[in-house]
């Protein structure tokens, strides 16, 4: 049985974890921390707040000395490292706080992790408990590609372009001087982009689908040709699962969905899926009245160009032989398999949507435990 602490649990990628472990792993204990800020949002972790192997800790990755309190009380054996500021479009008006968050919170939790998983136990002539600190990262550490490059591998040298992925690989390279240096038991996955439920609304995939129900513009950067790689954020838990289970101590492995597709086509995919949906269900018009586009089955009428973001990386890959050799990884879902998935659960879940759009979420956060 694990004892596994989750940071940045509430968010989109981590719920989607603690759902998946839970659901796999039901005999283990979990235990989130999570500062809900704009992003993290308690209602992703509605369904398993009730379950008795579940702990919630609203507070920030940077408190050392709360981070070592949970590590004790809880004997935690394994961290599972997601918390993040994520957005590169946030990081280039406001990059003070991916600063705060990925580096120096990333380091707080290795100074914590150190000191109760190694220097504790030196300290009283005993043997260092068995343990795993598993960091979460992107392929954006690894910069940018042309559409004739080779994919990106674990041995890419880094070349960090946003304020964003200069923060991931930052930590990165901290998680790794922490395994070198100190003995600590590391894993680090590098992830192509998630996609899914829970995933906030400002996006692409959500916002393309929330848009088009609120009949709103759907703004693509420059000429839409930028390519991305897209993991269902489900496959992407199964191959953080891999990675504790069977990954090799030290070592780095990518996890990607083979899927490349240029950001006006996803666009394109998902109007053609929600067109779709309107014209086999009468149900929806009447629930989403303002998605007028939608209704007279014409939403790439909504899609408009906007100025390309300052250094918009043009590609990314992922080359995931190495999990695939090594750990048996290979995605579950197909692109269309899971893009439907998620147009789904993005109808069957508008006051989830909602509440983030408008903030109502907050409102509880702060009532829950800021006038505590």
């Amino acid at each position: 049985m694990k004892k596994l602490l989750i940071t940045g649990g509430a968010g989109f990628i981590g719920a989607n974890f603690v759902h998946y472990w839970m659901k796999h792993y039901p005999q283990d204990k979990i235990v989130v921390i999570d500062a809900l800020t704009y992003a993290g949002n308690f209602a992703n972790l509605e369904p398993v707040k009730n379950n008795d192997n579940f702990t919630f800790i609203h507070g920030d990755i940077c408190d050392q000395s709360l981070v070592e309190s949970l590590l004790n009380e809880h004997d935690i054996d394994t961290l599972v490292h997601f918390a993040a500021e994520s957005h590169v479009d946030r990081s280039i008006t406001g990059p003070d706080a991916f600063i705060e968050t990925n580096i120096i919170g990333t380091y707080s939790l290795l100074k914590a992790a150190k000191k109760i998983w190694l220097d504790d136990a030196l300290a009283k002539d005993k043997q260092p408990k068995e343990h795993r600190f598993h960091h979460v990262s992107t392929d954006e550490v690894y910069g940018t590609l042309s559409a004739t490059d080779p994919a990106f591998t674990e041995e890419t040298a880094y070349a960090p372009n946003s304020p964003y992925s200069a923060s991931k690989a930052a930590s990165d390279h901290l998680v790794r001087a922490y395994h070198h240096t100190y003995g600590l038991k590391v894993t680090t996955s590098n992830c192509s982009n998630n996609y899914g439920p829970y995933h906030f609304p400002e996006k692409l995939i959500p916002l393309v689908i929330t848009n088009i129900l609120h009949d709103k513009a759907l703004p693509i950067y420059g000429d839409g040709q930028q390519i991305r790689d897209w993991l269902y954020v489900e496959d992407h838990a199964y191959g953080i699962d891999l990675v504790l289970n069977k990954g090799s101590v030290g070592e780095n492995y990518n996890i990607g969905g083979n899927n490349e597709w240029a950001n006006i086509d996803i666009v394109k995919t998902i109007s053609l899926l929600v067109e779709q949906e309107f014209k086999n269900n009468n149900e929806l018009t009447k629930r989403f009245p303002k998605a007028v586009s939608a209704i007279n089955q014409n939403t790439a009428s909504l899609i408009t160009y906007v100025q390309d973001r300052p250094g918009h990386d043009r590609r990314y890959a992922i080359d995931a032989t190495k999990t695939n050799n090594d750990l048996g990884y290979e995605p579950k879902e197909s692109f269309s398999t899971g893009i439907a998935k998620t147009v789904q659960w993005y109808l069957n879940n508008e006051s989830w949507w909602q509440s983030v759009m408008d903030g109502s979420y907050q409102d509880w956060i702060k009532e829950q435990y800021c006038s505590k």
